[in-house]
């Protein structure tokens, strides 16, 4: 199995994002780390428009790590990312499984990354799945854009643990075959099965805004373990 980490230069909302760094070290040393040490990946396939970042990648982790520089015609913020990873998934063999990542959920634990592959590797050779993505549980009440409820009817007041369970794909990881991919162009198959993490919002952070990079900051400073 092969750990993808794509990663590109410019962001906008918090510019430098993937090389800045947080709590002491560049942002992507700490789902990099994470992989890592989960012990479950021959290989850190890093995607990358930026020398810096590979820089970084080739001294931390050493002959553990590819580098794929992308090519000039995916480089830019409207290259499509679908396109890029089946660029990369072709080029290091549609044969192998992918757990494909981001650098912006420094805090996902080593744990939950080994329970993910081995939940995968089981029911992928048992026919009963062929991807596997993260989700968030929700118990909270929701509205469509109508402010039609979703999962809930407004005239019975339920606690919100009684409450139908909403679940948000998080980002924060997909694990599928090269083949399911090129076959239907997406992360998520036909039979995919979610990933329903922890309770625990700090893990499952995904780093967009600078809201979310400051509440990250302040995680790490009192001490969470993430590993």
């Amino acid at each position: 199995m092969i750990a993808l980490l794509p990663m590109k230069i410019h962001s906008a909302r918090v510019p430098n994002k993937n090389i800045k760094h947080l709590h002491g070290q560049p942002l992507f040393f700490y789902i990099a780390d994470s992989l890592k040490k989960s012990g479950k990946f021959d290989l850190l396939a890093i995607d990358t428009d930026s020398d810096k970042i590979a820089d970084l990648a080739r001294a931390r982790y050493g002959d553990w790590v590819r580098i794929i520089s992308r090519v000039p015609e995916l480089r830019g913020d409207d290259a499509c990312f679908f396109t890029i990873l089946a660029y990369d998934i072709k080029l290091l063999g549609v044969e192998n499984d992918y757990f494909q990542t981001h650098s912006t959920n420094p805090l996902l634990s080593t744990e939950t990354i080994k329970s993910a592959v081995e939940r995968y590797i089981i029911g992928n050779r048992a026919n009963e799945l062929d991807s596997l993505f993260a989700v968030s549980e929700k118990k909270k009440r929701y509205y469509d854009r109508n402010l039609k409820p979703i999962n809930h009817d407004p005239a019975i007041l339920l606690p919100t643990q009684d409450l139908d369970v909403i679940y948000e794909e998080n980002s924060n990881f997909y694990i599928f075959s090269g083949e399911q991919f090129i076959r239907d162009r997406h992360r998520i198959g036909s039979n995919a099965s979610p990933y329903v993490m922890g309770q625990n919002p700090a893990e499952a952070i995904d780093i967009d805004e600078i809201s979310d990079w400051d509440f990250a900051e302040m995680v790490l400073k009192s001490g969470y373990v993430y590993e």
